[in-house]
């Protein structure tokens, strides 16, 4: 699990997307298998969210792959009265941005791309810090693709 320092500044990153995106509802991060990192949902149940955004997740992983789009980028629906965008947040989270129908979808995927990555930074360095050791190895280990990378493949 994502330690509370970096949960607190994983929720900071959604409170300044919401200041710079008037029109943006609620956002919140979430593990790629459903588990609230942070969230700032005014009037939404967060976890019915995250386990809806996993789910939409498998979906949208299996459908890139079946269509050889490549690996998981973003995700947007919009129903009557706004959108729904889930954005990859580096190798094992995903931003869930709610926003109202009159915004601007331009402006929400560019702000719901840059705050995906700094997420996604953010999570990514901080389980590794607290993954467990590997034995070493003389070989030097590859470079792990720059964050908002394709997410794991779901079993």
């Amino acid at each position: 699990m994502v330690p509370e320092a970096e949960v607190q500044d994983v929720l900071a990153e959604l409170q300044r997307l919401r200041a710079r995106v008037p029109l943006l509802a609620g956002a919140l991060a979430a593990s790629t298998d459903g588990l609230v990192l942070a969230q700032d949902t005014p009037g939404v149940e967060a976890e019915g969210v995250a386990a809806l955004t996993a789910a939409s997740l498998g979906v949208a992983l299996r459908m890139t792959e079946a269509t050889g789009r490549g690996g998981f980028r973003e995700l947007l629906v919009r129903g009557e009265t706004g959108y729904i965008a889930t954005y990859a947040a580096g190798s094992s989270a995903v931003l869930t941005l709610l926003a109202e129908d009159r915004i601007n979808v331009g402006r929400l995927h560019l702000e719901g791309r840059r705050a995906s990555t700094r997420i996604g930074e953010l999570v990514d360095t901080a389980l590794r810090r607290t993954a467990p050791h590997a034995p070493s190895s003389h070989a030097p280990r590859p470079r792990t693709p720059p964050t908002g990378g394709p997410l794991p493949h779901r079993t």
